[in-house]
């Protein structure tokens, strides 16, 4: 299946706006960028805000979420109806010479999950097999995205205590010349650009990261999940037109919301069976 790779242009867009927008508000406000750009305060959010992830998630997920924030600014769409069109040919293919005859094929694969499953219907593993088997992959290879997520979401919650920490020890350090009124006004200005650093960090860059993050491993997982589909297909011996028609069906999905928990939990009243 081929991934096409692109720089994920909202990702980009929303974040010259974002700045665009609260650096233009001050200039309108008669501000300038240098009373914003205080390196002490943001050494102070950075460094307590990636100290505190550390404390609180185990230090390989957290290095997985730091990948992962890298690869946000790049987009790698997996080319649905290509994947459709290549397990329709898989399928006439085994149909007519058999399954083993896709051994060939299997070797040229570069993509791991389509590879193992095929391998897997080559050795004659039964379909439900496969599908318990590869489902397992998938539902592991979620658990992990959504842990890293959460490496961010948590740093999201941190972010703006540690601006507050920051601007408290502004303040210290202000009240120590409270004999020149002037200056305490101007101390002060400073102190609180540690929290404008925090609160700008984590609802900026950091949770909107992790939902572009989950968004991005719904659409791994769709495809991940087409492609099982084909090989279930196969390992089953469907007719390739059937098994395209099936798989068609991923190219019109869209994002579902939850139902609420209040709908979710009513049960549907059960029917008398005639004659009861």
């Amino acid at each position: 299946m081929k991934i096409h790779r692109s720089l994920d242009k909202g990702t980009l867009l929303g974040l010259a706006l974002a700045a665009g927008g609260i650096c233009g508000g001050l200039l309108l406000e008669g501000g300038t960028l240098r009373e914003i750009l205080q390196p002490t305060a943001a050494i102070i959010v950075l460094g307590g805000t990636i100290g505190a992830t550390l404390v609180g998630q185990p230090f390989g997920v957290f290095l997985g979420a730091c990948r992962q924030l890298g690869r946000l600014f790049f987009d790698e769409d997996a080319d649905l109806p290509e994947a459709v069109r290549q397990m329709s040919g898989y399928a006439a293919k085994a149909r007519r010479n058999g399954i083993v005859s896709l051994e060939k094929d299997i070797a040229g694969l570069e993509g791991s999950f389509l590879k193992k499953a095929l391998n897997l219907a080559v050795d004659g593993t039964e379909p439900q097999e496969i599908r318990r088997m590869m489902e397992l992959e998938v539902t592991l290879e979620e658990s992990r995205r959504e842990a890293e997520a959460r490496v961010l979401e948590a740093a999201g919650g941190y972010a703006p205590t540690i601006g507050i920490i920051g601007a408290v020890l502004g303040l210290i350090q202000v009240m120590k010349h409270l004999d020149n009124i002037q200056e305490v006004g101007k101390g002060i200005a400073v102190a609180f650009v540690a929290t404008i650093y925090g609160v700008g960090l984590a609802n900026v860059v950091l949770l909107p990261a992790a939902a572009k993050m989950r968004a991005k491993a719904q659409g791994r997982q769709r495809a991940s999940e087409l492609l099982l589909e084909g090989v279930i297909g196969i390992a089953e011996g469907l007719n390739p037109r059937l098994v395209e028609a099936k798989l068609e069906a991923f190219l019109d999905q869209r994002p579902v919301a939850p139902a609420p928990a209040a709908e979710a939990a009513k049960v549907t009243p059960r029917q008398p069976a005639p004659g009861a």
